[in-house]
């Protein structure tokens, strides 16, 4: 018997890796739900998504056998569920923050044209993990592993200005990293007075305002006060519980780098981390 041609597949059958365009319809009302400050109720989250309350409904009906969604009994309104929940929280579990940040800096310092740096808190203050050097490459005596000053670099005042600003207070083992930078932000400012530096601050006064400029402008910046010649911005990068994870770092020489708050390097820096933070869960208040 003469073998048989493989049979075409049915005309009505999508191309291949098409998607399911009602799961990408039904998932609206999910972002919905995710936008809002609280429960909904059909109506307002139907227009929220952009369909019929009809329509909508079909899709909650399913949505709540998945748990994805609950229904009030009282209210009648919507909420995300606990499996929604679930599925919050083994993405936020999974998420390293300075994998993604590595990931993005390329192509920011490709855009910018500056050399980047990542830091996080260390027993010793904030410290350098990750560089990416640009083509025009500044310089600097700075290595893997090096804990930044806090009154003197942009990545220091940054991480005094908000890694304690965003957190409630009694976190428990939180507090440590807050009491630690308290000691050395008051060793680093008596240190300061004794040189009598004209570029740092003159006392506590000095330190707050200048932390208040960086909270206002939502990164820090430091011209020549670090390094002759260079000028640096570090732009914060917040986790879901808004507590600070690390600090996204540009700095050049002054020949190349724009110092601008809404500059070439400090719009964009600002975007990259504010984008940051929202991958990692962070909503801004």
């Amino acid at each position: 018997m003469a073998s048989r041609p493989p049979a075409a597949p049915p005309a009505d059958l999508p191309p291949p890796r098409a998607g399911i365009q009602s799961v990408e319809v039904g998932f609206t009302l999910l972002q919905a739900l995710a936008a809002s400050s609280g429960a909904l109720m059909l109506r307002d989250l139907a227009a929220a998504a952009g369909m019929s309350a009809a329509k909508a409904h079909r899709y909650l009906v399913s949505f709540q056998r998945l748990a994805l969604v609950t229904q009030d009994a009282g209210t009648t309104r919507y909420d995300l569920g606990p499996a929604a929940l679930k599925l919050g929280l083994a993405s936020l579990s999974r998420l390293d923050g300075v994998k993604l940040a590595r990931q993005r800096l390329v192509p920011l310092m490709e855009r910018i044209g500056q050399t980047l740096a990542l830091a996080v808190w260390g027993n010793q203050g904030p410290t350098i993990v990750h560089w990416e050097e640009s083509p025009q490459a500044v310089t600097v005596n700075l290595r893997l592993g090096d804990v930044m000053p806090l009154l003197s670099s942009a990545t220091g005042l940054c991480f005094c200005a908000f890694m304690a600003s965003r957190q409630p207070p009694h976190t428990g083992h939180r507090d440590a990293p807050n009491k630690r930078l308290a000691l050395l932000l008051k060793d680093e400012l008596a240190q300061a007075q004794k040189t009598r530096r004209k570029d740092l601050p003159a006392g506590m006064a000095d330190v707050t305002a200048r932390l208040m400029e960086v909270r206002q402008q939502g990164l820090a910046r430091v011209v020549n006060t670090l390094l002759p010649g260079v000028g640096g911005f570090c732009a914060p990068v917040f986790d879901a519980d808004g507590h600070l994870v690390l600090g996204m770092v540009a700095l050049g020489s002054m020949s190349t780098f724009d110092p601008a708050w809404n500059g070439a390097v400090a719009v964009p820096l600002k975007a990259a981390a504010a984008q940051l933070s929202s991958d990692l869960g962070f909503v801004a208040g």
